[in-house]
């Protein structure tokens, strides 16, 4: 398959998942964003327009930060880093944001662990 196609096909797999959600005050969008390196995740209030909570790779307050990579592992500790990050502002239900990724693997690692640590999907 051509890079070009890929690349379409991904950006509409984001924008068909994004016209079905959004997130409010009581319950933010949690956004996730897989690079070559590293792992983002955002909590985001929509109807403002505001980022309310964050968590990643490159964060100062993830342990062992270069040692965390976008793979399975460092998933599991980043989910797990994103709800802590998240309670400490008093969020405990959201709604998950997969972007143009597919639920499995990573993606499906993070939302496990966040789940694991407290968050209501």
């Amino acid at each position: 398959m051509r890079t070009e196609q890929k690349h379409q096909l991904a950006l509409r797999r984001r924008w068909r998942v994004r016209k079905k959600i959004s997130g409010t005050r009581q319950r933010p969008r949690m956004s996730v964003c897989f690079t070559n390196k590293n792992i983002h995740v955002q909590f985001i209030d929509d109807e403002a327009g505001v980022t309310l909570a964050a968590a990643s790779t490159l964060s100062k307050a993830a342990p062992d930060r270069d040692k965390l990579a976008a793979n399975v592992a460092s998933a599991k500790i980043i989910g797990a880093l994103a709800a802590q990050a998240a309670k400490e502002k008093g969020i405990t239900e959201i709604v998950f944001d997969r972007g143009s990724a597919r639920y499995h693997g990573k993606v499906k690692a993070l939302a496990e662990a966040a789940r694991e640590a407290g968050l209501k999907f």
